[in-house]
């Protein structure tokens, strides 16, 4: 097996590309630092229509072997995996012979949270000769900066919802639950679970709509952070226009996330739609600087 796993400034990067505008982010900016993306587009998940704009090739989830061979055959010394994707059954992963091999690993995977079966993927691109590289190192620019973006600053009760959402995530990290929550007057509404951040925020605004949240309207902030042991490789959080209108629908007064470890869909269009919104989008301090 060539060693791959060294990794070259010079060299290809692969992409795994799910859904979503930031693996096309991501792909921009290797390429304004003298890197060549190469696309490895996910069957059913990838936009054809951009991904057509990059060199690429197309692989269905399963296909550990195919995929191995382009990568390898591009070049591809680094690897990293950007988009959503949401966990398949495993009746809709279609297995190749290296798949076949890797089964039973899969299977244990699975019995696991999200963070064992993302750190299984991780420990089966590395055992094949790969560098799974981290976005943060090779495009630091889609990753959003400390401080407040948007015009809006949090005001005193805001910040006091931010420190207890960051308390409330570190005490739920180690049973892998979330990277996301609600809080209002240090009381927490809601919890991310298997829909995301976005069934987080319209669960918060039917909350409303019925009702049985009687908080003022402009109260309340959506925090996000990291898990304690999450591969940053393979799971960012992120943040987008889609967080933004989420927030809005659900009354709140803005979003407080990590800076450094979340990355940004469509950064411009984002801040101008927080400001329009009146909401404040803040990146804070690595959580270790912040305790």
């Amino acid at each position: 097996m060539s060693p791959l796993a060294t990794s070259d400034p010079g060299a290809a990067v692969g992409i795994i590309c799910g859904g979503g505008v930031l693996p096309f982010a991501v792909a921009d900016a290797l390429m304004h630092r003298g890197r060549q993306p190469v696309l490895f587009a996910i069957r059913g998940a990838a936009e054809p229509a951009r991904v057509a704009a990059y060199p690429h090739h197309w692989i269905a989830l399963g296909q550990f072997g195919r995929f191995m061979r382009l990568a390898r055959g591009a070049g591809c010394r680094d690897i990293v995996c950007v988009g959503a994707l949401v966990r398949p059954a495993l009746r809709e992963v279609r297995l190749d012979w290296l798949t076949l091999r890797e089964l039973p690993k899969i299977m244990a995977a699975f019995r696991g949270g999200d963070d064992h079966l993302l750190s299984a993927i991780g420990e089966g691109f590395e055992r094949h000769g790969f560098h799974l590289a981290d976005i943060r190192s090779l495009a630091p620019e889609v990753m959003l900066p400390q401080g407040a973006l948007s015009r809006r600053e949090p005001d005193a009760a805001a910040l006091a919802d931010i420190a207890f959402g960051l308390e409330a995530l570190d005490a739920m990290s180690a049973f892998d639950v979330g990277q996301a929550l609600v809080v209002i007057g240090r009381h927490i509404v809601a919890v991310e679970d298997i829909e995301g951040t976005d069934g987080l925020l319209a669960r918060v605004a039917r909350l409303r709509a019925e009702g049985r949240l009687r908080a003022p309207v402009g109260s309340g902030v959506l925090v996000k952070a990291p898990k304690a042991r999450q591969d940053m490789r393979l799971d960012l959080p992120t943040l987008g226009p889609r967080t933004i209108a989420g927030v809005a629908a659900a009354g709140l007064a803005g979003i407080a996330v990590i800076a450094g470890n979340t990355l940004m869909a469509e950064p411009e269009r984002m801040v101008a739609e927080a400001d329009r919104e009146g909401l404040f989008v803040v990146g804070l301090p690595p959580r270790e600087a912040a305790t």
